[in-house]
């Protein structure tokens, strides 16, 4: 499959800049040991190969799921082989004791990357994911930072959003909120961070599942109204790579928009990406006609499609990696822009949240209005959008 050309585009749009800096990659990775937090969801996979084959002294990788790292170690042996470094994987949670006793034992590392995320809008339709959220996103975040402190980490890098940049959900907020966590501790280490569009075909996408309705012959669903920019799994592994290595402290590295990088909307690579595998899109009107026409159609060469626009809570309507008011670095880098920030945060509203927070969850009680709340006390400006409707409760 050409993800490529699904999302319209014939070209890397890193390409460039990895080409103008391999030199300065390869020697940095090649002298350097590397924590990889979440390495085996998509965009951790992608980064970690992006070390691997740049052969560091020291590569770990945690993530909690053992499925995906089997996966991980698979693929690398497949393209890469091996590496004369230590390399090793690791499934453990994060915010486990388990993982603590890893980072006493062993946790001495040049740099650190923090992968791992509740990324999903759909997460935030009930009150229990959503503290997981909460927990994943923010407060593991600050866990691993003080964790890289205390062991004379040089550098920290971890992965934000575009949804981060005036959040309309709650997972945006959370990655918002987790950017100003940062912000705290870039006194005392270097940070720096990226926020970039969808990644086609990442675990759990909406592209990712045209795959798996392929495989179970089932009918394929996409918003028609809802437009996005997509980068491929490489290059978000590209992407994270050259924020953690390059970025200044604070930095926060982001695709520039140009020919290359344009909207597309889901309902168009769904009629693309049918194409590329011989099947003509046929538009349903309903579910049920979609789910009862499946073997007809299929046995004509068409595949049963329901296109309709989006009504769920969280959706953004257009897609920004950053506000107004950032100042940019449109120079340095060929395709690569950098959000330029000084440490601007309110102790006060983090200490008030860590502990508004810590109450709720001491008490085993608590409503998503509450946090939704106490979200708005953070970010004055959050557009929240709650429609009723979520993910869950569509095909």
């Amino acid at each position: 499959m050409n993800i490529l050309k699904l999302i319209g585009r014939n070209e890397e749009i890193f390409e460039k800049d990895i080409f103008a800096y391999e030199d300065q990659l390869f020697k940095i990775i090649n002298n350097s040991s590397f924590l990889v937090i979440g390495g085996a969801g998509s965009i951790g996979q992608a980064v970690t190969k992006e070390i691997f084959k740049r052969k560091p002294l020291k590569l770990h990788v945690v993530d909690i799921s053992e499925n995906n790292m089997v996966e991980l170690v698979r693929d690398l042996r497949s393209s890469y082989g091996y590496i004369d470094g230590d390399f090793q994987t690791f499934a453990l949670d994060i915010g486990s004791i388990e993982y603590d006793a890893f980072i006493k034992a062993d946790g001495k590392y040049d740099y650190v990357l923090n992968l791992s995320a509740l990324k999903h809008v759909r997460s935030e339709k009930d009150a229990f994911t959503l503290m997981r959220m909460i927990d994943v996103n923010i407060f593991n975040t600050d866990k691993t930072l003080q964790q890289s402190i205390d062991n004379g980490t040089k550098k920290y890098f971890c992965v934000s959003t575009d949804k981060a940049a005036n959040p309309v959900n709650m997972m945006g907020a959370s990655k918002r909120i987790m950017e100003m966590y940062l912000m705290r501790k870039s006194h005392h280490i270097k940070i720096s961070t990226a926020r970039f569009a969808n990644v086609a075909f990442s675990d759990g996408s909406l592209l990712h599942g045209f795959n798996q309705r392929i495989i179970k012959k089932q009918p394929i669903v996409a918003p028609n109204d809802i437009k996005r920019y997509f980068v491929t799994p490489k290059e978000s592994g590209e992407l994270c790579l050259m924020s953690c290595i390059f970025g200044e402290n604070r930095d926060i590295f982001f695709p520039k928009l140009n020919e290359n990088l344009h909207l597309i909307s889901f309902a168009d690579i769904a009629v693309k990406y049918l194409a590329e595998i011989g099947y003509e899109a046929y538009l349903c009107k309903s579910e049920e006609e979609a789910r009862n026409s499946v073997e007809e159609l299929i046995n004509q060469k068409k595949w049963p499609c329901l296109f309709t626009g989006s009504d769920t809570t969280g959706e953004k309507d257009f897609e920004e990696f950053f506000t107004h008011n950032e100042i940019l670095d449109m120079d340095r880098f060929e395709n690569l822009g950098v959000i330029k920030n000084e440490p601007n945060f309110s102790a006060q509203k983090l200490e008030e949240f860590t502990t508004e927070i810590g109450l709720m969850k001491s008490n085993r009680s608590w409503k998503k209005e509450e946090i939704v709340n106490l979200f708005h006390k953070m970010i004055p400006d959050f557009g929240h959008k709650e429609t009723g409707k979520y993910l869950d409760s569509k095909m």
